[in-house]
């Protein structure tokens, strides 16, 4: 049975430490919804009952990024593909933090050191649902992958920054990022 709740209880604190992967769903006010599976070792935090953090790392869009300056609704989501069925969804508001900003030396030692980090997305939490999960499947965990810090060490930074300049300035739909000092956020 679905339940609300004010903010994130110790319970749902643990069961969101153990789950390997999250989803991310944003939704610009017009163009693509994104979902967005996200995952790597302790590359999300709860900071408080009604904030929490994740690490976005370089990847081939960064459509969460130019969602939140759009509209900046975000629901994260966590299943439990092992032991007992539970689906735990976040709702709030969204912003990212870029390593030019103050906050991103506080907030980034609270992550695995991961090379071509983004930026950090930081959620002011509305609320919190608790469902039962009973149609997501039983899986095994093998390992987590490799390839993104791997990818990302044989770029370099330089490499990374041509990358993401060319790949993650704009969104899918051409909307600006907030990655680069000089992106229009308009």
């Amino acid at each position: 049975m679905a339940k609300f709740y004010d903010g994130i209880n110790d319970e749902q604190r643990a069961f969101i430490a153990a789950q390997p992967l999250f989803f991310v769903a944003t939704a610009p006010d017009e163009g693509r919804i994104n979902v967005s599976p996200k995952g790597l070792d302790d590359s999300f935090v709860v900071l408080t009952p009604n904030r929490v953090a994740f690490l976005n790392l370089t990847g081939s869009g960064n459509e969460t990024a130019a969602h939140l300056l759009r509209d900046d609704r975000i629901t994260i989501m966590f299943c439990a593909f092992a032991g007992a069925p539970k689906i735990l969804r976040l709702y709030g508001r969204g912003r990212s933090v870029h390593p030019r900003d103050g906050e991103w030396a506080d907030l980034i030692g609270r992550f695995k050191a991961y090379p071509a980090a983004r930026q950090i997305v930081v959620i002011d939490v509305d609320s919190v649902n608790s469902s039962c999960g009973f149609g997501v499947p039983l899986m095994e965990l093998q390992s987590q992958r490799t390839v993104l810090p791997e990818w990302a060490d044989r770029k370099g930074d330089d490499g990374i920054a041509k990358y993401q300049r060319e790949k993650n300035a704009t969104s899918f739909d051409g909307y600006p990022t907030g990655l680069f000092d000089d992106d229009d956020e308009d």
